[in-house]
């Protein structure tokens, strides 16, 4: 079956007017993102290159907002041309930002300062600073000295806008240290906050005696992961071994007495001690090897997706269920294709329990379901396909004759991911609008050229096309991101030049036959793409729960 006739966006806005709905709090939300994806998908609607601009540092994109400078700079992408919110004073190369997450208030929790319900980046600096920055103003809220006894570099959700993980770079010691066969006891460290007031859980020490040989460790929804060489990833949980190894439970701004030294914690020089020492292995949860670590959880009941541990399995994905490891029916994935880079799989970050396989020249969208007459067991089926728009080459198995008259049929393959075919590069998932955007590129003669689609999340029916402007280097990195009205394409180019190209949805033509008419107001379309901060949405964390 196909999608069912839905209203016009004359008929939403009328009913809109009138307050037809029920009385769910969201529907009008609803019903505004259900009118500006009928705007979006329209035929006549044209995305517009509004912004270019290049750097010589990274750019980053969250929520309508573009950070330069190591996000000292920020510019608000929302208005009809990009403009600066803020830029904050220079700084010296210690002071400097590694790494950001933005932080949206969650809905109907109590904070303690009016402040707290506006969006913040919390930032983590080179010199081991932790700070909550104002998202419209720059202005920094609040600061919190980590240690001195690690390099702080990473920050990642442990769950998405509630806790926080600072992880710090591997301790590998010192040349002549490793040259004289001394063992680095502490790999690395992980730092875990609440955000909002910023309140300590621990700071925990991944050590070699009771891990072994751990190449890397990190936290996701409260399951620490440990990953090793070899291709073994371990599961245990945060909570127990908090609650069994924690030596002391410290509090940000009280003073602490710590290993004959008093200070303020969270304060400079003293910082934050290390407060969580394994001292023994913990209860292990779950354990797995897969090739390069890749281990992902989702789908409804809870599976997972590995490739088997060895070299020649590349591009081979299993599908079994966590609770006993039995591959699921169909659960041996494999895209036949031939190709210089290997095609990706992942969770559907809808929510759905679906899965999604990319390769060169095809998406596939895959469902989880219970095997007929066995309930205890599930399989794997597609729910549609999406194929990239190729020509079959005209010249490829014509035969050859030779002077003597001799048949020659040529014998080769044109790889999947050829330049002069379309081959699809980037998939991505737009939750508000429920769209698949999908970056296609084609080489024609010496650049390549890009186009975005946005298909239907339900069906995989294509709904609109996007030419990008610029052209498109495959042996560039590339971003896009699609955000309702907003088109964002990040390049980095050799030389660490950065380029930033910037489109939005132009005006619209009358349409009597739809009923469709923009805008009926000057302010509609504000209103069409008003932005809740409070909404919380993030958008690398999954919700299929892709860890690794």
């Amino acid at each position: 079956m196909g999608p069912s006739q839905k209203p016009n966006v004359c008929g939403r806005l009328s009913r809109r007017a009138l307050g037809f709905f029920s009385r769910d709090a969201g529907m009008v939300q609803r019903t505004n993102l259900g009118i500006l994806r009928a705007l979006v998908c329209q035929e006549s609607t044209k995305f517009k290159n509004v912004w270019t601009t290049h750097s010589k540092s990274p750019i980053a994109y969250e929520r309508g907002r573009i950070y330069f400078n190591n996000y000292r700079c920020c510019i608000s992408s929302v208005a009809s041309e990009p403009r600066k919110l803020y830029e904050m004073p220079r700084c010296s190369k210690s002071e400097k930002i590694e790494d950001a997450l933005l932080w949206e208030c969650p809905v109907g929790e109590m904070l303690p300062s009016p402040s707290d319900y506006k969006s913040s980046l919390i930032a983590l600096t080179a010199h081991n600073w932790l700070l909550r920055i104002s998202a419209t103003t720059g202005k920094v809220l609040e600061k919190i000295y980590l240690a001195s006894y690690c390099k702080f570099r990473y920050l990642s959700w442990d769950t998405p806008q509630e806790v926080i993980a600072v992880k710090s770079a591997q301790n590998k010691g010192s040349t002549l240290a490793r040259q004289a066969g001394i063992q680095q006891p502490v790999l690395l460290y992980l730092a875990v906050f609440h955000v909002l007031p910023f309140s300590l859980i621990g700071i925990l020490e991944i050590n070699k005696k009771i891990f072994g040989n751990v190449t890397d460790a990190t936290l996701s929804h409260g399951i620490l992961i440990v990953m090793y060489s070899s291709g073994l990833v371990r599961l245990y949980s945060f909570q127990a071994i908090t609650k069994q190894f924690m030596q002391q439970k410290l509090d940000l701004g009280c003073a602490c007495r710590w290993g004959g030294t008093t200070g303020t914690v969270g304060e400079a020089p003293f910082g934050i001690p290390c407060n969580i020492k394994i001292t023994d292995t913990p209860p292990l949860l779950f354990e797995v090897s897969s090739l390069e670590n890749a281990f992902q959880i989702g789908g409804h009941p809870w599976h997972y997706i590995i490739t088997p541990n060895k070299k020649k399995q590349k591009g081979v994905f299993h599908i079994c269920a966590l609770k006993d490891n039995s591959l699921a029916k169909n659960g041996i994935q494999e895209m036949e294709c031939c190709s210089l880079e290997s095609d990706w799989i992942y969770f559907h970050p809808d929510a759905s329990g679906r899965i999604i396989h990319v390769g060169p020249n095809q998406v596939k969208v895959l469902k989880l379901s219970e095997v007929e007459n066995n309930s205890a067991q599930h399989q794997i089926s597609e729910d549609f396909v999406i194929l990239a728009n190729r020509e079959r080459n005209k010249n490829e198995n014509l035969p050859t004759v030779t002077a003597s008259g001799r048949v020659v049929k040529r014998s080769f393959t044109i790889l999947d991911d050829d330049p002069e075919q379309e081959t699809f590069k980037i998939v991505d998932y737009e939750d508000e609008l429920d769209l698949l955007s999908v970056v296609a590129v084609t080489q024609i003669d010496t650049e390549g050229k890009a186009h975005l689609d946005f298909h239907c999340n339900e069906y995989g029916t294509l709904l609109k096309s996007i030419p990008l402007m610029e052209s498109w280097d495959v042996t560039y990195s590339h971003e896009v991101y699609f955000d309702r009205d907003l088109v964002l394409h990040i390049e980095q180019k050799p030389s660490r030049v950065f380029s930033c190209y910037v489109y939005q949805m132009a005006g619209l033509s009358h349409h009597a036959e739809e009923g469709v008419m923009w805008p009926p107001n000057p302010s509609l379309q504000q209103q069409c793409v008003q932005r809740q901060d409070q909404k919380v949405r993030e958008k690398t964390a999954f919700v299929g729960r892709q860890i690794i």
